[in-house]
């Protein structure tokens, strides 16, 4: 192999591992989380165990039985939202503390568990039935 050649094949090296996922955003560290689904006086679902720094993707789905908002300031501040997906439109935010369905719909949030702990998502208005227990470790 010529010089040239030689340097072509190490220069295609960084860009053809630039194209590949690494660390956190690996598909090896994603998991999917069991939906969400918000309806009148119905609970939220199973307990939730997270792995701190793995990503997480999980669906949260309203059927329109009542407005609902699904609180959870703790857990929000414990993980790093990569991103909100709701109807196409991909939403960045810096924090999140709830969010509120005024109608049926879907968004998919993205994040990575950060901070260990014990956490709750809840409906505010839902009582202990309608609560989410999340531990990161």
């Amino acid at each position: 192999m010529g010089w040239g050649a030689a340097t072509l094949a190490l220069l295609a090296i960084p860009a053809a591992a630039q194209d590949a996922p690494a660390g956190l955003f690996a598909a090896s560290n994603k998991q999917d989380l069991p939906e969400i689904v918000l309806s009148a006086g119905e609970p939220l679902g199973d307990p939730w165990v997270l792995k701190s720094g793995t990503y997480y993707e999980v669906e949260i789905t309203s059927d329109g039985s009542q407005e609902l908002a699904l609180s959870g300031p703790a857990f929000f501040r414990a993980i790093w939202i990569d991103e909100i997906v709701i109807e196409g439109i991909e939403i960045r935010p810096l924090g999140l503390d709830s969010v509120e369905f005024d109608e049926a719909g879907t968004l998919e949030l993205g994040f990575i568990a950060i901070r260990p702990g014990s956490y709750t998502l809840r409906t505010p208005q839902g009582g202990e039935i309608q609560t989410l227990q999340i531990t990161i470790e």
